[in-house]
């Protein structure tokens, strides 16, 4: 577990510098984009090494998959192309807190209800306390 925990930790840690490193580079090239574009390149070419590395044969098994679990990529360029437009304009910490909003708002209700078979986690007054809790903390961070 803990190597979970820290390794989500350095992927949230990732977020807000992938966010500010995007956008910088959408109004140094002046188009988010063509930023996300190259983003997604880069991106593509660093998992496909690791996939290399690793076991490149369950790539095969894609054939087979219900095609909605490839929503997913949708969902990726959505919040790199907005957060790319946005977060120049709106700023990198406002950008990523409405980020997490969304997170904790979404991640409640996927598990809630054990959405694309995640493990069912009721929501619970103190579940809603907690969530409520981390969304103030978060706020309080971001105050100017």
């Amino acid at each position: 577990m803990p190597v979970h925990a820290l390794t989500m930790l350095a992927a949230g840690l990732g977020i807000p510098i992938l966010a500010a490193l995007n956008a910088r580079l959408g109004a140094h090239i002046g188009s988010p984009a063509a930023a996300a574009v190259i983003l997604f390149c880069v991106a593509l070419s660093a998992t496909t090494i690791v996939l290399f590395t690793l076991d490149p044969r369950p790539i095969a098994r894609a054939v087979d998959a219900p095609r909605h679990l490839f929503l997913g990529g949708l969902f990726v360029a959505f919040y790199v192309l907005s957060v790319t437009y946005v977060a120049p304009q709106f700023g990198v910490g406002r950008a990523v807190f409405f980020v997490l909003l969304g997170q904790l708002i979404s991640a409640a209700l996927i598990d809630h209800f054990g959405l694309f078979g995640a493990r069912v986690s009721p929501f619970t007054l103190n579940r809603a306390g907690g969530i409520g809790l981390m969304a103030l903390g978060v706020w309080m961070a971001q105050r100017g």
